[in-house]
């Protein structure tokens, strides 16, 4: 599994790199070498953690974006989230060859803190919801429950609600400002997949419509 997570890892580099810098048409931006080395960081590490820390886990979220048994909808979403997120990178490489965007180096140090900030609340997550999927379903075989504590206890859906800080730290990262057009629609696709996963939860997994009616709130406190 860590050669798999390995190989994922760097495919994943190669994918988002050949993006960025074939759309830019150049090597020469900091930004996204920053990102990239980031990337690798987080995927590498991030996966190393929680390989260690919670095996099972680790096993269900190096699963694939796209699952037999998984809901209709979701892989509609998934299949609409995936598509434009890969046109993200492209729009921000495009950002940059045709220099649509000025953003001072202040702005993209802001960018990476907030991507750091997101990797920290993922790990928050992780640690305190071992069932975190990458699809959604009942995990009836290991023993789904529903998870109330740490930042649960704030919103029901805080792994979505670190991707606020995510869309918003990649734009700046790489002073392209036109990826914070696509980062808002990207927003709009996940809080579209946290309702409909609502409704399954709901209707699938016991305490979940008490648990919604404790935690008001889906991404924001106070907000929605």
């Amino acid at each position: 599994m860590i050669a798999k997570l390995i190989l994922r890892t760097i495919l994943a580099m190669l994918l988002l790199g050949g993006l960025l810098f074939l759309s830019a048409g150049t090597y020469d931006w900091p930004g996204a070498w920053a990102f990239l080395a980031l990337l690798g960081t987080i995927g590498l590490g991030g996966g190393s953690w929680l390989a260690a820390t919670d095996p099972e886990l680790f096993k269900e979220r190096m699963k694939p974006m796209f699952q037999r048994g998984q809901k209709g909808w979701d892989k509609k979403l998934m299949g609409a989230i995936l598509a434009l997120w890969l046109s993200w990178f492209v729009v921000m490489g495009l950002d940059l060859r045709y220099g649509w965007s000025s953003v001072p180096l202040s702005l993209q140090v802001v960018g990476f803190l907030l991507l750091v900030l997101m990797m920290v609340i993922v790990v928050y997550v992780l640690r305190e919801n071992r069932f975190a999927a990458p699809v959604v379903r009942v995990q009836t075989e290991r023993g789904h429950r529903v998870v109330s504590t740490g930042p649960y206890a704030f919103v029901r859906h805080p792994m979505y609600a670190s991707m606020l800080f995510y869309g918003l730290g990649v734009p700046l990262l790489l002073g392209a400002l036109s990826g914070l057009i696509v980062a808002a629609a990207l927003i709009v696709l996940i809080a579209i997949r946290a309702v409909f996963e609502e409704r399954t939860l709901a209707a699938e997994l016991p305490g979940y419509a008490a648990y919604a009616e404790r935690v008001r709130y889906r991404l924001v406190p106070l907000v929605w």
